[in-house]
């Protein structure tokens, strides 16, 4: 291989480098963001009700009743995350799954693993909820109307003649009547008909 060979693309580059191209291909088709706030919202949740905070010599233990509850939460929302990112096709019902876990997590375990866990949940399935999948690359183009091919605008240089057929104004015939309904002061009618 020569100086002037160029590299070819994914065979010749560092293997870092393939990766992360292709970790963001795969992250620009899925609400990925989303997951990630999810995932990131239930840790706190299911953590803080378990831990033993070391404040000084004081140990603080946050075990309550509510510990089963705040566990469950956390990991349906860890659960729903890894949704998110490998069935990007339930994303409205992973979001809102998420949004009403977030919002129960309030009042089962300690505000929502401190409002931390809470708000990121609330995020990821706000984010979750509103993502919609981008537009194929390989969409045709809009097709341009070919039918005023002169360089002036239909209307302002055309004779008057050649107008376009599908804009023309219809002028009504005058000497018939117009009214097909019947109800007409002109024709005496009220609305009422006869069959016969």
């Amino acid at each position: 291989m020569s100086a002037e060979t160029p590299a070819a693309p994914g065979h010749d580059e560092h293997y870092l480098r393939v990766f992360r191209r292709n970790f963001r291909a795969w992250r620009g088709t899925r609400p990925f963001w989303a997951g990630l706030f999810v995932m990131l919202g239930g840790l706190p949740i299911a953590y803080f009700p378990y831990a033993n905070l070391q404040i000084g010599h004081l140990t603080l233990a946050m075990q309550t009743a509510g510990g089963s509850s705040s566990l469950i939460i956390g990991v349906l929302l860890v659960v729903l995350g890894f949704t998110l990112w490998f069935q990007k096709h339930v994303r409205t019902f992973a979001g809102v799954a998420a949004i009403l876990l977030a919002l129960v997590s309030i009042p089962l375990s300690n505000l929502g693993g401190f409002l931390i866990g809470f708000l990121f949940a609330l995020l990821g399935g706000a984010m979750a909820v509103a993502w919609v999948p981008g537009g194929d690359d390989d969409a045709q183009p809009a097709k341009t109307d070919n039918t005023g091919a002169g360089s002036a605008p239909q209307g302002a240089g055309a004779p008057e003649g050649a107008a376009d057929p599908d804009t023309t104004i219809l002028k009504p015939v005058v000497g018939e009547p117009n009214d097909l309904s019947g109800t007409s002061p002109a024709n005496g009618a009220n609305g009422r008909h006869s069959a016969g």
